[in-house]
């Protein structure tokens, strides 16, 4: 599915304010780095009906002393407008390659090639405890089309050290993004068994995300972590997702990390 960016937390998510930078150059000032990982269970492909355990490593680098809000499903990021209400700037994400050796359900399906998606984001932090996020991303080498997500998070600190977040997400995407992942051409049909099916662009899935984290300590951050989706339009209509796979994808599980500080003064 495609909130297990595996690979993709792999790289650094920057978020800098382009005004300091300028002003006192790129690496002055305090700047963190937090290092660590996350365990998950989820569906072996967006679509799949079987589950498979992750581990997912975490790397983020960012500048100031306290990172802002963020969520785990937020792709590396750099932040060239930063403001206290507007961050927006460039994003990135790592796509892995998906085949018959990924879940006995793709076998029959041409493989789908690993490559990333480029694109924008921008936070809006409407209130001191509601952000929305938006991403659109073209892919590069696994897919040809365009990527489209928005989140919306609520968050609250229920004790001084523990914060609970929460709220719904949408993804969008064209026919170059569905057509690789769950179209199947009449060679496809013919050696997997499934309908011949060409999808269009839309709406491809709705749900929620949760999470409660937990500041250990000053460097030490630990976190549960539960996203529900429904897949939709040409995704849920695909023949992979509806004679092998299901519509109904949930995903949990926790992580760890390690913050340290490091100034360039």
């Amino acid at each position: 599915m495609n909130k297990l960016r595996i690979a993709a937390l792999l790289a650094a998510s920057l978020a800098v304010s382009t005004s300091p930078a300028l002003a006192d150059g790129f690496f002055s000032g305090n700047w963190y780095v937090t290092l660590g990982g996350s365990g998950i269970s989820a569906p072996t492909f967006e679509g799949s009906k079987d589950r498979k355990l992750f581990f997912s490593p975490i790397i983020s680098v960012g500048r100031g002393g306290t990172p802002r809000f963020s969520s785990r499903n937020d792709n590396p990021s750099f932040a060239i407008y930063d403001t206290d209400v507007l961050r927006a700037g460039v994003v990135g994400k790592f796509l892995p390659g998906r085949d018959a050796g990924t879940d006995d359900a793709l076998r029959g399906l041409s493989e789908v090639k690993w490559g990333g998606e480029l694109g924008a984001f921008a936070d809006v932090y409407v209130t001191d405890w509601l952000r929305a996020r938006a991403e659109v991303r073209h892919g590069i080498r696994a897919h040809d089309g365009i990527v489209a997500d928005v989140a919306v998070d609520a968050f609250t600190d229920i004790a001084p050290d523990l914060r609970v977040s929460a709220g719904p997400r949408m993804s969008f995407a064209t026919s170059g993004y569905t057509d690789a992942y769950y179209g199947v051409t009449a060679a496809e049909s013919a050696a997997s068994g499934l309908s011949q099916y060409t999808p269009d662009g839309g709406v491809t899935s709705y749900g929620a995300g949760g999470a409660i984290t937990w500041n250990a300590t000053e460097k030490i951050t630990m976190s549960a972590f539960t996203e529900y989706k429904r897949l939709a339009g040409p995704v849920a209509d695909s023949s992979l997702v509806r004679q092998r796979g299901s519509e109904s994808q949930l995903m949990v599980g926790i992580s760890a990390s390690y913050k340290f500080g490091v100034s360039f003064d």
